[in-house]
C-alpha cells in the first residue's frame, strides 16, 4: 500500500471528515521518479471546531507519527466546515520548490 493511500485511510479513520484530499507533491521536487516524499493535506472536519492551529496540526501529526517518519515534507491545511465554506471550497497552491538543484 502506498503511503499516500495509508495516510488517506488513517486520517479518514481518525477524523470525521467532510473533505479530505492527499496529494502527493513529490512530483514538484527534485526526487526520483514515483517518489512519495512530500505531500499536501487538506483536511475539513468539525472535530477542529474551537480548536488553534497549532492543535489542529499536532492532531493530524499525532495521527500520522509513523508516516511522518517516512517522508520529507506535510502541507497541511486543517479546516473547519465553516472556514471551508468561506474559502468556497479551496485552499491556496503550494509553492514552487526553490531547492535541491532542480532547475527553475
Amino acid at each position: 500500500m502506498s503511503i499516500q493511500s495509508i495516510i488517506e485511510q488513517k486520517l479518514a479513520n481518525e477524523f470525521n471528515t467532510e473533505f479530505l484530499q492527499v496529494e502527493n507533491e513529490s512530483h514538484m521536487h527534485n526526487v526520483a521518479p514515483g517518489s512519495e516524499s512530500h505531500f499536501k493535506v487538506t483536511i475539513v472536519s468539525d472535530s477542529f471546531n474551537d480548536q488553534m492551529l497549532i492543535k489542529r496540526h499536532r492532531m493530524v501529526n499525532k495521527a500520522l507519527q509513523q508516516e511522518i517518519q517516512q517522508i520529507h515534507a506535510l502541507a497541511l491545511h486543517t479546516l473547519t466546515p465553516d472556514e471551508w465554506q468561506a474559502r468556497a471550497g479551496s485552499v491556496a497552491d503550494s509553492p514552487a520548490c526553490r531547492g535541491g538543484g532542480k532547475n527553475q
